[in-house]
């Protein structure tokens, strides 16, 4: 074991600086970044390690596990499109599966370029179309800010398709931030048959208005859907979606609930009637007014 005053090297350095990046809470990756930067500053830390430091950036970006999504234009249209790690096409390259383009996407400055059409899986693409088709409605009906991306790719007589979806919102100024993700992958072949849904949900919520408190919570989904065309199969794939992530939210509310009314009481004294917090500074003032006042 290293002594307590041995030096760190700057290999252990980079790992804790990419340790403090891969976890930053949604909607606060540039101020963990710029403070990661300043120590990497502080301590001149060489180039190679700067090098690593954007690498690490790209992967908090690029992979669904923790995604980003931009807009891009397209034939005087405005889209909202998800950076996933099923996108990545290597060499900075994404794929934008509802425009049908590829583009290079710069990780620091967040901004895309260099806009050209994708070579499409034609074996795929009328089962995603479809499935896309059906699934963009509700994600927009249940997610005010949501955004989804459908890939589809097909392997001898198998397709594949992955639904994503991100949804956000950040109150910097009431102190808080939550992200929504999930996706969902089904294989199946064209003959039709009962084949395995697999969904994962990922809910991470900051609160740090005199104080740091983070939710984190994810769930692996295992569901049956009946192929048979596309447009019934795409109908029962947004409905089994829409039914699991109901139970999943309303789970997370009644759990939510149940901590506010047992450990969390645990923890502090609850609220006075008012449901309003007491603001200890007047307290303390009106305590001094009072000895003033009686001697």
């Amino acid at each position: 074991m290293a002594d307590i005053d041995d030096p760190i090297t700057d290999r252990e350095k980079v790992r804790i600086t990419s340790d403090f990046i891969l976890h930053a809470p949604p909607g606060e990756f540039n101020e963990v970044f710029n403070g990661m930067y300043l120590f990497f500053i502080f301590f001149n830390l060489n180039a190679f390690n700067i090098s690593w430091l954007c690498i690490v950036f790209k992967i908090y970006i690029s992979h669904f596990i923790l995604n980003h999504f931009f807009k891009i234009n397209f034939n005087c249209f405005s889209f909202q499109v998800l950076i996933t790690e099923y996108g990545d096409l290597g060499a900075g390259r994404f794929l934008d599966p509802r425009t049908k383009t590829t583009f290079k996407y710069d990780h620091l400055r967040k901004e895309a370029s260099d806009l050209q059409a994708a070579d499409i899986d034609a074996v795929a693409e009328p089962w995603r179309a479809v499935i896309e088709a059906a699934f963009t409605p509700y994600v927009h009906n249940h997610y005010k800010h949501g955004v989804t991306s459908v890939y589809g790719t097909s392997n001898d007589s198998n397709i594949t398709i992955i639904a994503c979806i991100e949804s956000h919102q950040f109150q910097p100024k009431n102190f808080w931030n939550g992200r929504w993700r999930s996706q969902w992958t089904v294989t199946f072949n064209e003959n039709g048959g009962q084949v395995t849904l697999i969904g994962l949900l990922k809910v991470q919520v900051h609160y740090y208005e005199d104080g740091n408190v983070q939710l984190v919570s994810s769930k692996d989904v295992k569901l049956t859907l009946n192929v048979t065309k596309e447009e019934p199969t795409a109908k029962e794939f947004t409905h089994l979606v829409s039914k699991a992530e109901d139970e999943y939210q309303r789970a997370i509310s009644e759990n939510y609930q149940t901590m506010s009314d047992t450990t969390f009481k645990a923890l502090r004294r609850q609220l006075p009637v008012t449901r309003s917090k007491i603001d200890w500074n007047k307290i303390i003032g009106y305590k001094i007014g009072s000895e003033l006042k009686n001697p």
